[in-house]
């Protein structure tokens, strides 16, 4: 039987364990060199984390999955991402990976620039997506020139690359491309604004005539309740 301490947080130490741990498998994972994850996790038990039963270092592993994930780099075939990380974890373990050397990708930082935005998203679209983006619960004002919100260009691009083509308000094909993409405006269905995510379950593809529904139209009230009747993924905020 464990003897655990798992009713406390983890040390920055346990989790920069963890983080070197699970980087080493992966490392050996991506060079095709056989390893143990159960023998690796009683190393840390064992060790750095003395105290911490083993489930709880899985889940630390699939904590670091997530993150990964997020930060558009590769994880652990074996590590499943967990579907929730705590803010303050999350934080504490970036910084252990940046500690190893590992940033976040360029191409899925999250930015409220918004010529950042469309160029990142634009160069998403063209990957595959494994996994519906988690996005942005709550994001963050930015002072600029103007008060924009900050992004994630992982959402955009799934949200586009969804649509095939095919505003999500009218079912008509974009009105044009763009880079040879079809051009078509991500919109809040819940506005930024009124402090709505930036999340896939609140953003749609629309061609501009939509687009300008949404904001300007008489009926834009109607029109946005259509959009959450038509479209599944959308969940009122």
């Amino acid at each position: 039987m464990d003897i655990t301490k798992d009713k406390t947080d983890w040390s920055d130490a346990e989790l920069a364990a963890a983080v070197a741990a699970y980087l080493k498998m992966l490392a050996w994972e991506q060079n095709d060199q056989p390893f143990n994850k159960a023998h690796e996790n009683r190393l840390l038990r064992e060790g750095a984390v003395a105290g911490r039963a083993k489930g709880s270092i899985e889940f630390r592993m699939q904590n670091i999955s997530t993150i990964l994930v997020r930060m558009g780099r590769d994880r652990i075939e074996g590590y499943k991402p967990a579907k929730n990380v705590g803010t303050g974890v999350e934080l504490r373990i970036r910084q252990a990976l940046n500690a190893q050397g590992v940033f976040e990708s360029d191409d899925t930082a999250q930015t409220a620039d918004e010529p950042t935005l469309i160029r990142r998203a634009s160069k998403l679209q063209k990957q595959p997506f494994h996994t519906v983006p988690d996005g942005i619960a709550q994001p963050q004002k930015v002072a600029t020139v103007s008060t924009s919100f900050v992004r994630d260009p992982r959402v955009r691009a799934w949200v586009l690359k969804e649509a095939k083509g095919i505003c999500e308000g009218c079912n008509a094909n974009a009105p044009f491309e763009v880079d040879g993409q079809p051009f078509l405006e991500v919109h809040h269905v819940k506005h930024l604004a009124q402090k709505g995510s930036d999340r896939t379950t609140n953003a749609v593809a629309l061609c501009p005539n939509c687009h300008q529904r949404c904001h300007r139209s008489s009926d834009r009230e109607a029109f946005t309740v259509g959009l959450y009747t038509k479209i599944n993924r959308l969940i009122r905020e």
